[in-house]
């Protein structure tokens, strides 16, 4: 109901800067939440940053300061802008939506991923 598609991935060095960007289709007026998440190899999935519609935003401790989330409502569009990049920020990113199917059924939506990989 709700699909994601990112891009904006790939091979930096160590101190670069990355924009990933989510596109959301299909029930766009009933998302709440977007943001993204990560996984690096061997590593649980884990909060990157999220968003709110009404502009609450929330970030990982590993990422203050260096990342920053932003979101297009008109568009239905998330950015995730990643400067100060390290090479433990290495990872698959992806972009997450929480929405309603129901005013009380919340659903879950991920992308593809992309993969982020930054060098020494």
């Amino acid at each position: 109901q709700v699909q994601l598609v990112e891009s904006g991935g790939g091979l930096v060095q160590a101190g670069g800067s990355l924009r990933l960007s989510c596109a959301a289709s299909g029930s766009i007026f009933n998302i709440n939440t977007m943001g993204w998440y990560r996984q690096a190899p061997g590593k649980q999935r884990e909060l990157v940053a999220t968003s709110t519609s009404d502009g609450t935003t929330n970030y990982a401790d590993s990422v203050k300061g260096r990342f920053t989330i932003s979101r297009d409502n008109a568009k239905v569009m998330v950015y995730l802008q990643m400067n100060s990049l390290k090479p433990e920020d290495t990872a698959v990113y992806y972009c997450y939506a929480r929405w309603h199917r129901t005013p009380i059924t919340l659903i879950d939506s991920w992308g593809q991923g992309t993969q982020v990989t930054v060098s020494s």
